[in-house]
């Protein structure tokens, strides 16, 4: 039997530019065929790359999207909407920095900036379902981050109205992803308002369990919080429907711990690594996926302070292909265990 898990798959966002080969679909597509990978997961943010106002309206368009990337040798594996869906709830406090992901004529204009998001994540239910996909990617948005660290003391119920808001926006969200067959898959991830468990099962509580809110799983923001990330998937596996491979390291030391002292990323204690260079255990995360029936890709997002991200994406797809596993069909000593006949069985058991 083969692994139930498909991959190797690239996250393109990293890589695209305006230099060949990572300024065009048809030729970013080649580059990752090229060093192996099957599948692709395409940014809906970046133009040079993927239209997505055109996707969202024209079959044709999205045929041709499919067609450029098999006859590269891959398959979209999902579209993402990270930035977009960033936008979707900002915090006042961050309305400079993430004025950055809007378009110009957004900026400075935090209720026409959401709108467009909203519209743009709704467009890629739309661009999703054309492309003959189930699954995407995003973010949730942040409006409680600012107020992570309980000091100064939080006032009774903000918390609470954060994520009412959150479900308010996503809900509508959701449900014209449902009505499409389609899903989303929130990286959990800090600087969201879900960055862990508990604060996705608040978000899961405020959404009314929607079927449609799903999670793309990153153990890299897991290891960075010090959480356990094994434990994570017996937790949340049915709801885990994205997959991405990426790898972090963790070194406190007397000066620094998980919040880094706001040095550089290649000074923090904790940091991103390419694959293999971390300490996440992807041969325990591989195994509990699969043990857990997960189907979906396994999908590369580089990142990393030290290595290039050429040299990363090069050893990424040999990585992925070795972890993923083929599942046996038989336990190993089921010669042992043969059918009998009823009458045999009832000797065996003095009956």
């Amino acid at each position: 039997m083969t692994s139930p898990i498909k991959g190797p798959a690239l996250f393109l966002a990293q890589f695209a530019g305006d230099d060949a080969p990572f300024n065009s679909l048809e030729n970013i597509c080649k580059w990752a065929a090229g060093l192996g990978y099957k599948g692709v997961q395409i940014p809906t943010f970046d133009a040079r790359l993927f239209d997505l106002d055109l996707a969202a309206e024209s079959q044709t368009y999205c045929d041709e999207v499919k067609g450029i990337c098999a006859d590269a040798g891959v398959e979209i594996t999902e579209l993402s909407t990270h930035l977009q869906g960033q936008l979707v709830a900002v915090n006042p406090a961050y309305d400079l920095s993430f004025d950055a992901f809007a378009p110009e004529h957004v900026r400075g204009n935090p209720a026409a900036r959401q709108a467009w998001a909203v519209d743009q994540v709704k467009k890629a239910a739309n661009a999703s379902h054309r492309l003959g996909l189930s699954h995407s990617v995003s973010f949730t948005g942040s409006l409680a981050f600012p107020y992570l660290y309980p000091w100064p003391q939080r006032p009774a119920g903000l918390i609470e109205e954060a994520f009412a808001e959150l479900a308010r926006r996503w809900g509508p969200i959701l449900d014209h992803y449902k009505d499409l067959g389609q899903d989303i898959g929130y990286e959990i991830h800090p600087g969201e308002d879900v960055f862990d468990g508990a604060t996705w099962e608040m978000f899961l509580d405020a959404v009314g369990e929607h079927e449609a809110a799903r999670i793309n799983y990153d153990p890299s923001h897991f290891l960075l919080q010090q959480m356990d990330y094994l434990a994570f998937i017996d937790l949340y596996h049915d709801r885990i429907s994205a997959f991405h491979v990426k790898d972090a390291e963790f070194n406190p030391d007397g000066r620094q711990g998980v919040y880094s002292g706001y040095q550089s990323w290649a000074n923090r204690a904790g940091r991103f690594r390419s694959l293999g260079d971390g300490q996440v255990d992807f041969g325990a995360i591989f195994s509990k996926l699969t043990q857990y029936g997960y189907k979906s890709w396994a999908v590369l997002e580089w990142e990393c302070c030290i290595k290039s991200p050429e040299q990363g994406a090069a050893e990424g797809a040999p990585f992925i292909a070795q972890h993923l596993i083929d599942v046996t069909g038989k336990a190993f000593d089921d010669f042992a265990g043969s059918e009998r006949d009823e009458a045999t069985l009832k000797r065996m058991l003095g009956l």
